[in-house]
């Protein structure tokens, strides 16, 4: 059994430059659990204490990366994917506070990683999901391109797309880049409000395909995935992220009732599953047509 120690943070950063990276999968699914799991303080103090150090190094790049694409819950006798949503969240504030320094080549090679673990994990817990989705999310705000960065992810939801249960992370994903990109109350200053609004841009260049894709689902019975009333919440979830930064503003005020997809927010007024999702995209839209949200205030 592999020991998790306290220690200085110099210690424990110079032991983990030692280690190899299956050392270090280890340790780190060993350390989350612990963390999580422990009834002693002390053991539990300890894992945070190395779980924080091992976050700063560079090898929490491919760690974290390499656990999102490996099974560790059948080696660990575990099976609440504790350890990839860790895992996630370590890309996530990587990205995020480190993104900016990424060559374009590990970008790319970050995006395609994280695409192929919302695909893997498209049918596991929201929570894994929704963090891969926010670390994609992150990606595509840390790059200068941000249009080009934007087009890869909608190029990637055709492959996603193809397979049985595709649709889940693609709904997913589109869900979060609009409201992570539109979120003008983030407070990381990397970001400026300048590039926000840019990629905000970007991203509505896409809306007619994400409208499609939208009505799309919200005319599915049933697909053997998810159940028909859960899928629908999915798509009046992120039809509301949608509207939030303004895709419906290109559509004239007389033509927008007779949108398709306005008459399925109507109708699920009518379901008492969906009916406060419905609600709230109707009222965005009526506070929203007249004011692009994506005028971004620094």
């Amino acid at each position: 059994m592999i020991l998790i120690h306290s220690g200085s943070s110099s210690e424990i950063e110079g032991n983990i430059k030692r280690e190899s990276e299956m050392e270090l999968q280890m340790k780190v699914a060993q350390a989350v659990h612990i963390l999580n799991h422990d009834s002693q303080s002390c053991n539990r103090v300890a894992a945070n204490q190395w779980l924080v150090q091992f976050q700063k190094t560079d090898a929490a790049w491919e760690v974290a990366a390499s656990i999102l694409a490996s099974d560790y819950r059948h080696s660990l006798g575990t099976s609440d994917f504790e350890v990839e949503f860790f895992a996630a969240q370590i890309l996530r504030r990587k990205i995020q506070s480190e993104g900016h320094s990424l060559q374009l080549g590990v970008k790319d090679a970050l995006s395609n990683s994280l695409l192929m673990a919302a695909k893997r994990f498209s049918s596991g817990p929201p929570q894994l999901l929704t963090q891969i989705c926010l670390a994609l999310a992150a990606l595509v705000l840390c790059g200068y391109e941000c249009g080009e960065a934007v087009a890869h992810i909608f190029f990637s939801f055709h492959a996603l797309q193809s397979q049985d249960d595709g649709n889940v992370a693609v709904l997913e994903m589109l869900t979060v880049l609009p409201e992570e990109v539109g979120d003008a109350q983030n407070t990381n200053s990397k970001i400026t409000s300048a590039h926000r609004s840019q990629c905000c841009q970007e991203l509505l260049l896409h809306t007619p395909t994400v409208l499609e894709f939208l009505l799309e689902q919200s005319q599915k019975t049933s697909d053997g995935v998810i159940h028909v009333l859960e899928r629908n919440r999915k798509v009046l979830r992120c039809l509301l992220s949608w509207v939030r930064v303004g895709c419906f503003l290109e559509i004239s005020q007389g033509s927008l009732p007779a949108h398709p997809l306005l008459n399925f927010v109507f109708n699920s007024l009518q379901v008492p599953s969906s009916f406060d999702l419905a609600i709230e995209v109707l009222v965005e839209l009526a506070s929203r047509h007249e004011v692009c949200s994506c005028s971004v205030v620094g």
